[in-house]
């Protein structure tokens, strides 16, 4: 799978199934080369009180599931 691909997936939190925002760029492990996590172009709606920059990071370990159209993710804000 390629960036562009995550890229095009909407992000959803299963905990209130609210659309999070878009991946715009990820964080890699320099030593492992392994994903750390997505950073993502906030939905104003959502992180509006959470967020403080332009955009937000979600770890690789709350992402529960990458699906063909979505990226669920478990995010308790």
């Amino acid at each position: 799978m390629r960036l562009s691909d995550l890229q095009n997936k909407n992000i959803v939190n299963i905990l209130d199934g609210r659309n999070i925002g878009n991946i715009i760029d990820v964080k890699i492990n320099e030593v492992s080369g392994n994903i750390e996590s997505f950073i993502i172009e906030p939905n104003k709606n959502f992180f509006k009180l959470f967020s403080k920059g332009d955009d937000t990071e979600i770890k690789w370990s709350s992402i529960t599931k990458i699906g063909e159209d979505v990226i669920l993710v478990k995010l308790s804000i």
